[in-house]
């Protein structure tokens, strides 16, 4: 038996158009030979009437009075709507098809309801239902918990399912499908000549997800890198294959036959850096960030010195910070209206000049860089908000 699993988004469910789209994309898959475990989303977008969004906005939002547990009951609805309204599509194209749950499909998460984790998988049930039926619909976004009641699995929640079926279930791929070609070198809303990606690196692709690339999330490449089972990541509207994501660029272990120094360039917008003094107390550092810890706020771009720590916050979140730390007797400031922009290559690790060049490139187009740091993989830039699209611009005509 080969498995492949095909995971269909809320906007490649939206609409009758892009739902009949899906449909021949899993016909096609079945045609091939392929047992198809089909992972599905809410069906649509804010506004739409079984979307998530628009789900909690019954109960008013982010301002729901009701706790996280009953929270997640009503978000799993629109995932059981959609499962249900796509078998019954397949089944009239006359294919056999089961509906199923995250729970009978064997996800087992933690008790951190609207952000749980999966933390065993148990695919039997969809095993033997896969020696009767052609396609398993099953609801992404997730899970039972071992008190037995329903998780959600947070942001990425589908994907995330998606690539843990297919690790259980050692798929001979995962497809994501979207509503857009492939990954892109750079986000095309500012980059005018972005170029879709044949294939990237597991790492790669992490480290532009974590960086601010929105087509799939981090956690689930993670599941499927430590399994090894490749990612494609493809259009609802195409045939075409899409971005391959394996453990080398050519989809073979071991061997890439294409060398790039940077794969793409990824931006995070809508942040503020946070300058903290310490006022001669050196060793006070760990101050500022166990009391942000105990307060729920993350931080990034972290830099620290003998006189204190830089780092950054989403920028709603600036205030908060400012005033937290003022009151533990620091002294802050704060940058409104910064970006991070990451230059991420599995080609630079190693080589000199690479930072060079990002200066040069930056510094051409007269654009301020505030910070900066690098790993292995990736250089990041701190810059100005109102100069991030022109950042990325010459990052992307530098290195792409």
């Amino acid at each position: 038996m080969t498995i492949c699993v095909q995971k269909f988004g809320g906007t490649s469910l939206q609409t009758d158009e892009t739902k009949a789209k899906a449909v021949e994309h899993v016909e096609e898959a079945v045609q091939k030979g392929y047992k198809v475990v089909t992972v599905v989303s809410a069906m649509g977008r804010l506004g739409d009437p079984y979307a998530t969004d628009t789900l909690l906005s019954l109960i008013g939002g982010v301002d729901a009075s009701l706790s996280k547990r009953e929270q997640d009951l009503l978000m799993a609805c629109g995932e059981t709507i959609s499962a249900v309204v796509f078998s019954d599509m397949l089944q009239k194209r006359g294919l056999k098809s089961l509906a199923i749950s995250g729970k009978e499909a064997g996800f087992r998460t933690s008790g951190d309801y609207s952000d749980a984790k999966i933390v065993d998988m148990n695919p039997q049930a969809v095993m033997q239902y896969l020696d009767e039926y052609d396609v398993i619909v099953v609801t992404g976004f997730q899970g039972e918990t071992a008190n037995g009641t329903t998780a959600t699995l947070g942001r990425g929640g589908s994907d995330t399912s998606a690539t843990a079926l297919g690790a259980a279930l050692d798929a001979e791929v995962i497809d994501i499908f979207t509503d857009v070609d492939g990954i892109m070198t750079a986000d095309p809303r500012l980059v005018e000549d972005a170029k879709t990606l044949d294939s990237v690196t597991y790492n790669e692709i992490c480290n532009m997800a974590y960086q601010g690339a929105k087509v799939i999330h981090p956690r689930a490449v993670e599941v499927a890198m430590q399994a090894k089972v490749p990612i494609r990541i493809r259009s609802i509207h195409s045939k075409a294959p899409g971005t391959l994501i394996s453990v080398s660029t050519s989809g073979q272990p071991g061997l890439d036959l294409e060398e790039k120094l940077v794969t793409g360039i990824t931006h995070v917008g809508k942040l503020s850096r946070i300058k903290v003094s310490v006022n001669g107390m050196k060793y006070e550092q760990s101050k500022v960030f166990e009391t942000l810890a105990e307060a729920g706020i993350s931080v990034d771009f972290i830099h620290i010195h003998p006189d204190g720590a830089a780092f950054t916050v989403p920028e709603h979140l600036g205030f908060r910070t400012k005033e937290l730390l003022t009151e533990i007797g620091l002294t802050v400031s704060e940058d409104k209206g910064v970006a991070k922009v990451s230059a991420v290559g599995a080609g630079m690790t190693g080589v000199p000049g690479v930072t060079s060049k990002i200066v040069k490139a930056l510094s051409d187009r007269n654009i301020t860089i505030l910070q900066s740091a690098d790993s292995h993989t990736t250089i990041w830039v701190l810059v100005y908000e109102n100069q991030m699209k022109d950042a990325v611009n010459a990052l992307h005509d530098a290195f792409i």
